[in-house]
């Protein structure tokens, strides 16, 4: 078992372009259910250790729930170069591929920020996963498109201050969809949720509780 009680650690998996750079953590009691988190956009300097990815990782440890936070292709020490959405989907689906080696039993939470939200969305019919968590997803861009239906019960929080994507386009995007999320929305966050990444915090551990004991 990789994955030692009470402890992080940062570890190189093997993935498709090469190595992929993960911290994982343990909580003291863990519970079976690891939480997979996905980073901002790589080419705009997302990383694993971005601030929101690290609220939302250690909103679910505080709840007993094993994480992985990783690198995509060309971050920091994770190989390769950026794939343009379809490279991270499969470091992505590495990452699954590696945690269901380690914790064969356990269910699966997938949350992302940003172009992490994007490709946790894209993962959640991969792994099929129990909980989908998508903070601030690029509704809009691009590349946000031709998405897999969401299948799991899920939360989106967006802050209502967003001045990388419409906030306004976003909650329109997911009152169409079946199933509905939870939705967190936020007066007075930005993007970033500068300043507001205890509020986030508190937000949320007031909805996962429940899930997580079903």
């Amino acid at each position: 078992m990789t994955f030692a009680s009470n402890k992080k650690q940062i570890l190189l998996i093997p993935g498709p372009a090469g190595a992929v750079e993960v911290l994982i953590s343990s909580p003291a009691e863990p519970r079976a259910i690891t939480g997979i988190v996905c980073h901002p956009h790589p080419v705009q300097g997302g990383t694993m250790h971005n601030k929101v990815v690290y609220t939302l990782s250690s909103t679910m440890e505080a709840l007993g729930i094993k994480t992985v936070r990783f690198n995509f292709r060309g971050v920091q020490k994770s190989e390769g170069e950026f794939g343009h959405g379809v490279g991270e989907l499969a470091d992505l689906e590495a990452v699954l591929e590696w945690v269901r080696a380690q914790c064969p039993n356990d269910d699966i939470w997938l949350a992302g920020f940003s172009f992490g939200a994007f490709i946790a969305i894209k993962g959640n019919q991969i792994c099929n996963a129990q909980l989908l968590v998508a903070v601030a997803p690029p509704v809009g861009h691009p590349y946000f498109n031709e998405l897999p239906q969401i299948t799991c019960p899920w939360i989106l929080v967006q802050g209502e201050q967003d001045e990388i994507v419409d906030a306004k386009t976003v909650l329109e995007w997911a009152e169409q969809q079946v199933p509905a999320p939870e939705v967190i929305a936020m007066p007075d966050a930005g993007h970033f949720f500068h300043g507001q990444l205890v509020v986030l915090k508190e937000r949320l551990l007031s909805l996962l509780p429940p899930l997580v004991l079903q």
